[in-house]
């Protein structure tokens, strides 16, 4: 489990005693933000006292995603923001998250936004790869200039 800063820190030299990594979004974000999630007080007076979209857990997942990946590992998720959060888990699409776990009762709900992201995300590389290709055809078009001297 991927629950405490440290095997952030250390992901490369944990990605060569371990098959995956499973982040425990709830644990990982209260340590890296040094917060207490049970509190009912604090996020009374601050909604964002607790939140994994915080921009320090996110660059926080995104980095032992890569880690992992560079290593050959995989990266699960669990914990209920993916769940709550579709821009969160657009997010962990984006980074390339291999599995996310989610209670029974959204499961249905959060297959069909992942199904959702993973399409948005084919036809923008489709977008990409088509002016590309636009852009070589332009070039490969223009008349060759000649130069002529005096």
């Amino acid at each position: 489990m991927a629950e405490v800063p440290s095997i952030i820190f250390m992901a490369d030299e944990f990605s060569k005693l371990c098959d995956g990594f499973s982040i425990g979004s709830n644990d990982l974000t209260q340590l890296v933000l040094g917060t207490d999630r049970d509190s009912q007080i604090l996020p009374a007076i601050d909604s964002r006292y607790f939140d994994e979209r915080d921009p320090a857990v996110k660059r926080a997942i995104a980095h032992l995603i890569k880690v992992a990946h560079e290593n050959g590992i995989t990266v699960s998720i669990c914990g209920q923001a993916p769940s709550v959060y579709p821009e969160f888990t657009e997010f962990l699409i984006r980074c390339g998250i291999d599995s996310v776990s989610v209670n029974p009762d959204v499961v249905v709900r959060t297959k069909k936004l992942v199904a959702s992201i993973e399409q948005k995300i084919l036809l923008e590389r489709l977008a990409e790869a088509r002016k590309h290709l636009r852009d070589m055809s332009a070039e490969k078009s223009k008349p060759e200039e000649t130069e002529f001297r005096l």
